[in-house]
């Protein structure tokens, strides 16, 4: 057992006064994976409430992406009220076949609060469904290869032309413009070109890719602070529609620009640290004398004090290679030596108690098991959500809280085509028309 204390400390530090309480974490049921999921399944599931609004209640959002970056962008503005017509083809979106055991969680998650309606854009009846749409449309997100949307006639001076007032989101790798705009714009060769991979994990061993979707989901919050914006620009008449160009590689890029401005001044590639930091010290994860680890942050100089007091070494407080943040960077490897060994000797529940008590910013390392348990986790971070297929689901809640307008959970992923017909006689097609629709 890790006894987890959230104590009350001095100062500010990474936890809210409310839920700095004890809590205790059972490191084995990193392996009692089926006991919890009945466990988390027993409570009540919270459900979904069709009849709740936001502040973007009446955007109507035409939803033509694939994969992440433009459904994360979608769904933002869904949670916020928008109304999202997820434009599928008859397959339907890539991201419903990213499946374990069958199901489609990244759809039921990245896809909640939007409506489906399945057009096969080959076919004149299906595009001229989508024309009409488009005039009652605000936001039409696409991320096909940049030409694409010209060669299907579908280019933004068109589609400007059938609605002055549309905002175009353009997502793509590598942007509409420059030599590389032609390029495939998978979210791997972005994180990789964009300088990423080179700075990620540690030096003797390969560059690292992110475990995740990171560029396309960096880029799809890009996108909804992007449209938004828009839309306000809009609505005082400083503009009417636009088109976002919204690039994976400038997104992402964007998180380490400052190394290309220090670069140019040193004239020094840097080394990839590991989970280290080329700009504070100590920050590190440790590891105890039980096999857990914790992750310390000592990037001001009252922490990294309180960390030397902790570990019984304050003459490091006064020694020139550790007495400034700058000196203890240079000096790296010494400090990280130092405190890791008094991690090492130390249970991670005495360790955390003793850093949390001297008032360091520690915390354990969680897996995703570890944070559903935890109490600050349950309150606000995710909600477990009705679920047709499986009963309940956990998924994170609407990021991020507004006090006057907040986001809300109104509906469920829908399934494949399930709102086609009821999202067509809308925009006043006939059922005459809708049936050629359908039936291509």
């Amino acid at each position: 057992m890790i006894l987890a204390k959230f104590a009350e400390l001095p100062d500010a530090v990474f936890l809210e006064p409310q839920i700095k309480k004890a809590l205790i974490v059972d490191t084995n049921d990193r392996l009692k994976g089926a006991a919890m999921k009945v466990t988390r399944q027993s409570e009540k599931p919270k459900q979904f409430d069709a009849g709740k609004s936001g502040p973007l209640d009446g955007i109507r959002v035409l939803d033509l992406s694939r994969l992440v970056a433009g459904n994360l962008l979608s769904m933002q503005l869904a949670d916020f009220g928008a109304d999202v017509l997820k434009i599928e083809p008859p397959e339907g979106d890539p991201l419903r076949a990213w499946k374990v055991d069958g199901h489609s969680f990244f759809w039921k998650i990245y896809g909640r609060n939007k409506r489906s309606c399945v057009l096969n854009l080959r076919h004149p009846p299906a595009m001229q469904a989508l024309w009409a749409l488009m005039k009652t449309a605000d936001v039409f997100i696409e991320n096909f290869r940049p030409g694409t949307l010209e060669k299907m006639g579908l280019s933004p001076a068109k589609l400007l032309a059938c609605n002055p007032d549309l905002i175009i989101v353009r997502v793509s790798g590598y942007g509409q413009t420059g030599p590389n705009a032609h390029l495939p714009g998978f979210g791997t060769l972005v994180e990789a070109a964009s300088g990423f991979a080179c700075s990620n994990g540690f030096a003797d061993r390969e560059p690292v890719l992110p475990p995740l979707a990171l560029a396309d989901m960096v880029a799809g919050i890009y996108g909804a602070s992007a449209v938004t914006t828009a839309l306000f620009a809009r609505e005082r008449g400083t503009a009417c529609g636009q088109v976002i160009d919204l690039s994976l590689l400038e997104s992402i890029f964007s998180f380490i620009s400052p190394e290309m401005a220090i670069y140019q001044h040193t004239g020094v590639i840097k080394d990839r640290v590991g989970s280290a930091s080329d700009t504070a010290s100590p920050r590190n994860v440790y590891r105890c004398a039980d096999g857990l680890y914790l992750a310390l942050s000592g990037s001001m100089q009252t922490i990294a004090e309180r960390v030397f007091r902790a570990i019984g070494r304050p003459e490091m407080i006064t020694d020139p290679r550790f007495a400034t943040n700058t000196a203890r960077v240079k000096n790296r490897s010494l400090v990280d030596e130092a405190i890791g060994a008094w991690f090492s000797q130390k249970e991670s529940a005495e360790a955390l108690e003793i850093m949390q008590k001297a008032g360091a910013t520690v915390g354990p390392v969680y897996s995703v098991a570890d944070a559903m348990q935890d109490a600050h986790f349950k309150a606000r971070v995710y909600a477990n959500v009705e679920d047709h297929d499986l009963g309940s689901i956990p998924m994170h809640n609407v990021t991020p809280r507004l006090s006057g307008t907040p986001g809300s959970l109104r509906r469920a992923a829908p399934e494949l085509g399930a709102d086609t017909e009821q999202i067509l006689k809308d925009v006043g097609l006939s059922d005459g028309e809708i049936e050629r629709v359908k039936d291509v």
